[in-house]
């Protein structure tokens, strides 16, 4: 993170100015097909299957000055994978759709699992393939033990921070987020859980720029006063995190953390269509 001048939630400030260009660009960085809903049962995302072992880095360090201020200074040594955190969490939302591990399977050599996973990149994020259609990844028994084995490969091959600067649905952040649309968000973001349709969520603070981050929410709780979402955070490889929709005041509030200072979070689902 870094300051409202520099960026927030891992993308650089520049992100902003290539807003234009990406509404421009919309659904040319979609992916190439989408395959029908599957009739077969489904199971729950688990984190501890369907999450990648290692973390998009954060770029700065932050934390509160002796005045209280929200402050940033750069990380040393400078990270080498970083602004990746629409890519971790599309990718993740993908190998959890499309692909099945066969940890009983030999480990294969890298052209193998190359291809392997540009296939299952090539697969739309918001549909299921059948699971007899499911490409197969063998050697390993889940996404999460694929990427201990295999991390510098999928790092590669998953696709570069660009993919992070150029999401199709960037151009909503432009528009006003009413408590109203925050309020069916959460409703659709619950209906997509339990569906277990793990939505991919872009977490915003605009024009404040204090955040712009995407994650995975994968379980809710829900009381009377509030909604509690259990979610994948690229950046917290280790844990799960949780964000809280407050039913009386219609928004989303972000905990504090080792890159956002806590607050209010406006968010919306991407990579479910034409449009996002």
């Amino acid at each position: 993170m870094s300051s409202p001048s520099r960026r927030v939630g891992g993308l650089t400030s520049w992100f902003w100015k290539c807003i234009a260009v990406a509404s421009l660009a919309l659904g040319l960085c979609g992916c190439v097909t989408s395959q029908p809903k599957a009739a077969e049962s489904r199971r729950p995302f688990d984190f501890q299957r369907d999450t990648f072992a290692y973390a998009n880095e954060l770029v700065w360090e932050y934390h509160y000055d002796e005045r209280g201020q929200w402050v940033s200074h750069a990380r040393q040594p400078e990270p080498d994978y970083t602004h990746h955190c629409f890519v971790v969490a599309r990718s993740a939302r993908q190998f959890f759709e499309h692909a099945r591990f066969d940890p009983n399977q030999p480990v294969a050599d890298a052209a193998t699992y190359r291809r392997l996973i540009h296939r299952v990149l090539s697969l739309t994020a918001d549909h299921e393939l059948p699971a007899s259609k499911k490409i197969v990844i063998p050697g390993y028994a889940d996404l999460h033990a694929f990427s201990q084995g295999q991390e510098s490969l999928l790092k590669t091959e998953c696709g570069g921070a660009w993919h992070s600067y150029f999401q199709r649905g960037h151009w909503r952040i432009m528009l006003p987020f009413s408590h109203r649309q925050q309020e069916k968000m959460a409703h659709r973001l619950v209906a997509a859980i339990n569906a277990d349709h793990p939505p991919v969520v872009h977490l915003v603070r605009f024009p404040q720029l204090t955040i712009n981050h995407a994650v995975v929410f994968f379980a809710a709780t829900e009381t009377e006063r509030e909604i509690t979402f259990t979610v994948y955070d690229p950046n917290n490889p280790a844990r799960p995190v949780f964000i809280t929709y407050d039913r009386a005041r219609r928004s989303f509030q972000f905990p504090a953390n080792d890159y956002f200072p806590g607050g209010l979070v406006n968010v919306y689902e991407v990579y479910r269509g034409w449009f996002y």
